[in-house]
């Protein structure tokens, strides 16, 4: 499998891109600055009901309420 930034195109002055399935909330895209850096780099996020899955990686959402 090709990694994303060898197939969507180089964008001059980028921070960074994020191929969704769903459309951002202007929330969304401040938490986003706040977790890639500012390298130009394309970044997959999938969101699901119970999780997110962020190159890859799944993380879990849990209600801060239940924890122990």
């Amino acid at each position: 499998m090709k990694d994303i930034n060898d197939i969507l195109p180089k964008i001059p002055n980028m921070r960074w891109g994020a191929l969704m399935n769903k459309a951002p909330t202007n929330q969304k895209i401040q938490e986003m600055n706040d977790i890639f850096p500012d390298n130009g780099k394309w970044h997959t996020v999938f969101e699901e009901k119970d999780s997110i899955t962020i190159d890859g990686k799944q993380i879990w959402k849990k209600d801060p309420n239940k924890w122990t």
